[in-house]
């Protein structure tokens, strides 16, 4: 039995909202959730269990058509889903009463349900939030042994939303945990639990990569990898600078490295390093492709202390610098001594 495993669409919603090119990131969710769909149909994945947060917020009923509509192209695909934190279902929710195609398996109970996949003697085990927080831990209960094989959706993993303890879910006795809620992906239990992460980044701090679980069960027992597969990366990126840079070459150099690691991700800068006494960076003319989120610069004037001791030692920057005496770059101390000789000779 081959299956996909996904959480974290977050369909609806706007990352980035009012950076130059988040204009398209709400379609581009969409789409990304399209080639899965095209995926599982291509492959003729058997099962596709989606671990919560389908939609960002509470979907409309023109949401769940559009979903629908993408689970009544598979020929061969059976869907499970459960609802999480973000897309809980409230009272008046139209989770409640729409009607989803037959290969569809909504698992939308407050308490755990499941549904049997005889073909495959595989039962896939959720329930789904009622609430936007659930404190208290359910993921700690026994695979039932209803079928040979057993999967359970589970949405979670911090102190507000479902706690789930590692050791709980290896006593579990499931085949397979499919987890969502963690937005990086990760496996917790070699071939037995992981979190898929968001499958497209919808924040700035989903830094890496995003994509995909795709397992198959065998007679061996179960195997899983993660696939990459978003279409666009938040990458963070230190960028040493050193005393002969200005903000030419800085610009030049930046746009080189943002160019080699691709023009459609999106980069957190950090300079770092000695920069000459005279040049003082000016952030925003490094967003060459309107796709730099934010730039922190930690550099630092490359004084020569030595000399300015030399020339000052009768006056306050001597004192000054008498008084903090030598110390390593890498200390509160240095710090303390650039930003006082800074401020002492901007005065």
């Amino acid at each position: 039995m081959k299956f996909i495993h996904i959480a974290d669409v977050h369909l609806g919603a706007a990352p980035d909202s009012g950076k130059a090119y988040s204009a398209n990131r709400p379609k581009e969710l969409w789409e990304s959730f399209k080639q899965i769909i095209e995926l599982c149909e291509r492959e003729q994945t058997d099962i596709l269990l989606i671990a919560g947060d389908l939609f960002h917020r509470q979907p409309l009923r023109k949401d769940l058509k559009e979903v629908d509509y993408l689970f009544s192209t598979l020929t061969h695909t059976k869907v499970v889903l459960i609802a999480g934190n973000h897309d809980y279902i409230k009272p008046d929710s139209f989770y409640h009463s729409f009607k989803w195609s037959e290969n569809v398996y909504p698992l939308f109970g407050q308490n755990t349900e499941y549904v049997e996949f005889d073909e495959y003697n595989l039962a896939v085990y959720g329930f789904s939030y009622y609430a936007k927080e659930m404190k208290e831990e359910r993921y700690s209960f026994k695979a039932p042994g209803y079928c040979k094989r057993e999967i359970l959706l589970a949405h979670g993993g911090d102190e507000k939303h479902i706690p789930i303890r590692k050791e709980a879910l290896a006593r579990s006795g499931f085949d397979y945990v499919a987890l969502g809620h963690i937005h990086k992906p990760q496996i917790l239990l070699e071939n037995q639990a992981a979190y898929s992460g968001a499958l497209e980044p919808v924040d700035k701090n989903d830094v890496g990569e995003h994509g995909y679980i795709k397992g198959e069960i065998t007679s061996k027992g179960v195997k899983i990898k993660f696939v990459p597969f978003a279409s666009r990366q938040y990458i963070p990126m230190n960028v040493t600078v050193h005393e002969n840079m200005t903000n030419g070459s800085l610009k030049e150099f930046v746009t080189q490295q943002i160019e080699e690691k691709g023009i459609q991700n999106m980069f957190k800068i950090t300079l770092i390093g000695e920069r000459d006494v005279d040049i003082q960076f000016e952030p925003e003319t490094l967003d060459v492709y309107n796709n730099v989120l934010e730039v922190i610069d930690k550099t630092y004037p490359a004084f020569d202390y030595k000399k300015l001791y030399h020339e000052n030692k009768e006056n306050l920057i001597g004192c000054f610098i008498d008084s903090i005496g030598t110390c390593d770059k890498d200390t509160v101390e240095f710090l303390a001594l650039q930003e006082g000789i800074r401020a002492l000779l901007d005065e």
